[in-house]
């Protein structure tokens, strides 16, 4: 059998560990010489193939240099938000598919969120259309954790961890004072919850901050938050709260669009900022006590300081997994997560597979029952769920600066 390249790329937000999912491909990819020749990596997705950069990974992150894509934050080769047209019969797709052929291409996958995987589906289905024998594979990545048929994502633990240890500091801090106060601090989310909800990893006991937390899975009713934070100062002075940046009214409207208009991405989605400085001068304003917000913004999906062992080893094999099922001719799928639970209630995950055509523009959100009647916190299922993603620390490799020791892509 002759040998073919194996292609891979990044597309969408960048997590702590999207690089240890593409280390994955890459190592994997390695050890099957007598049946992959090159190892191309896109330059800033399925945009950047188009235009031309590819670079190959032999020549890019030879030897032992390959190990640092573990450890190193961001997208190594860089991302795109590029949206393949609708039709099939677009004249993007002849062109790809020739740029394939010239590349002698027999393996394409595509590590991402929901709107990369709405690209390996297309590409998926026009292959089929046209008979190429390409093997077409999605990478799971998003620390919104929002792709269905899957039990989470790779990135969503890792930004977990640093959701609940900021949002820990950030209660530390607040505690000094004996004064009234109010923290908003405002997260990752528009539509699903699961990384603002992931604040409450936070508390040490019951009774503890962060005292509410506010999902987009539920209606956001100014006067009932209001009356929320007043009662919390029975339990503290010092009262944090944690909003997901999607939190809406009763009319859909995101409480951001309160302050200010708000822009679009190229996908059409909202570009969302700005509840937490909403909610810090309406406390201020109507309750009459100091309050400030802290927005975490890329922070969370960029940090390794944080980065959980237990969500890096898992994006390595998502990325061992997609290429050893691709070897074996499957197609137009995605590598999915599934949770295994001992008799002792430990936690393990195996990897499977699902048709990316049931995932892509779908959203998974937080489970109605793991949020409290209220909608001002979430549940210990909740809790049991998101616990065993976080555990494990990563040992970052420093340079002679005392800095961490990252993969730059030149």
């Amino acid at each position: 059998m002759s040998k073919k390249n194996l292609i891979v790329g990044q597309s969408g937000g960048p997590t702590a560990v999207i690089n240890s999912s593409l280390y994955g491909v890459v190592s994997e990819g390695l050890r099957h010489p007598e049946q992959i020749q090159h190892i191309y990596g896109m330059v800033n997705g399925i945009e950047g193939f188009l235009a031309g950069t590819v670079l190959d990974f032999a020549t890019a992150l030879p030897g032992s240099s390959l190990e640092k894509l573990k450890t190193t934050p961001g997208a190594y080769l860089g991302s795109c938000r590029y949206k393949l047209p609708e039709s099939l019969e677009d004249p993007v797709y002849p062109r790809l598919f020739q740029k394939f052929r010239e590349m002698n291409i027999g393996w394409f996958f595509y590590i991402g969120g929901n709107d990369s995987m709405d690209t390996v589906s297309k590409l998926s289905r026009y292959a089929a259309q046209t008979g190429s024998d390409i093997r077409i594979i999605g990478e799971p990545k998003t620390i919104d954790n929002d792709l269905v048929h899957t039990d989470h994502t790779p990135g969503f633990g890792s930004a977990a961890r640093y959701v609940a240890s900021t949002v820990r500091e950030i209660t530390i801090d607040a505690n000094v004072y004996e004064k009234k106060s109010v923290t908003i601090v405002e997260i990752m989310g528009r539509h699903a919850g699961w990384l603002t909800a992931a604040s409450a990893l936070a508390r040490k006991y019951k009774g503890d901050n962060p005292l509410l937390i506010y999902l987009p899975e539920t209606t956001f009713d100014q006067e009932a938050f209001l009356k929320a934070v007043e009662k919390s100062f029975e339990k503290n002075c010092n009262v944090i709260v944690c909003v997901s940046e999607g939190i809406h009214d009763a009319e859909g409207t995101f409480i951001c669009e309160y302050d200010s208009s708000v822009g679009t991405d190229t996908f059409g989605h909202k570009m969302l900022a700005g509840c937490g400085k909403y909610l810090e001068n309406l406390v201020r304003s109507r309750l009459g006590v100091k309050a400030r917000s802290v927005e975490l913004n890329v922070s969370q999906r960029c940090s390794v300081s944080m980065m959980s062992a237990t969500d890096q080893m898992e994006a390595v094999t998502a990325g061992n997994f997609g290429v050893q099922a691709a070897l074996n001719g499957e197609t137009g799928k995605m590598v999915s997560f599934l949770r295994e639970t001992g008799t002792d209630g430990s936690y393990s995950m195996k990897c499977s597979l699902e048709d990316v055509n049931v995932i892509c523009n779908e959203e998974k959100t937080v489970p109605a029952d793991w949020i409290t009647a209220d909608g001002s916190d979430v549940t210990q299922d909740f809790l049991d769920y998101a616990a065993p993603l976080i555990q494990g620390t990563v040992e970052i490799p420093l340079g002679t600066d005392g800095l961490p020791d990252f993969v730059y892509r030149k």
